[in-house]
């Protein structure tokens, strides 16, 4: 009887994490099919790129809720810390490959969409301990404060999961399965972000918040620069 309970619970992660919350609010706000907008991910930073800041923020919240409530429904069905670590990794595996968003490519192949999995990889480590919400948020906002790139921030979450359980398991606050969490966590990030690593690699990433901006000036030369150097040639 334990043994399909623990099914259940794993089939509802998946299940739940289905849920493409970032294509449904953006088609209620703008009418729009983020699978056809900018990079054609469902999470919160495509959902900013196409209905806003707000839109963007509620979208992740409701995804790292998503997985969350997983991890709390495994804790309260089985004591059985597998399935604690792998009910968020199920609802991170619905979230990037939802089964309510089936698609064809071009050579008839069947694809299932949705996003890369940053905040559902902090939901799932949100409902597996939550204070490391604490540790995890402000690190990683550091991160994307100096390197400004939102997909090497998106990667770093799990990562800093996985340290964070491990070294709770080493001493003996909580079971190395949830240390496990966190690798297969960046497992899956680092797959699902496999283009954006392409163009790290190749230079073409997108920059974003003030690092963007100050390339930028560089392109385009500092206006008060430009104008002072005008005044001096005058």
């Amino acid at each position: 009887m334990q043994i399909l309970l623990d099914l259940g619970v794993l089939l509802a992660a998946y299940l739940f994490g289905s849920i493409p919350f970032g294509l449904l609010i953006v088609k209620w706000k703008t009418g729009r099919d983020i699978r056809r907008i900018e990079s054609g991910r469902t999470g919160g930073t495509n959902v900013m790129r196409a209905a806003g800041w707000g839109a963007g923020l509620v979208t992740a919240i409701l995804d790292v809720l998503k997985a969350a409530c997983t991890a709390w429904l495994a804790k309260a069905v089985t004591a059985n810390a597998w399935i604690h670590a792998l009910a968020p990794i199920l609802a991170i595996l619905g979230h990037n490959y939802s089964i309510f968003l089936p698609e064809r490519d071009e050579a008839g192949r069947l694809h299932l969409r949705g996003g890369a999995g940053g905040a559902a990889s902090l939901g799932g480590a949100f409902g597996l301990w939550w204070p490391s919400v604490l540790i995890i948020l402000p690190i990683g906002a550091l991160i994307y404060f100096i390197i400004g790139y939102a997909s090497v921030t998106t990667m770093s979450v799990a990562f800093i999961a996985t340290v964070i359980f491990a070294v709770r398991a080493a001493l003996g606050f909580s079971p190395w399965q949830y240390a496990l969490y966190g690798v297969l966590a960046e497992i899956l990030l680092l797959w699902a972000l496999r283009p954006n690593i392409r163009r790290l690699i190749n230079g073409t990433e997108r920059l974003q918040g003030w690092r963007a901006k100050r390339q930028q000036q560089k392109k385009t030369g500092n206006p008060s620069t430009r104008v002072t150097r005008q005044r001096s040639a005058g």
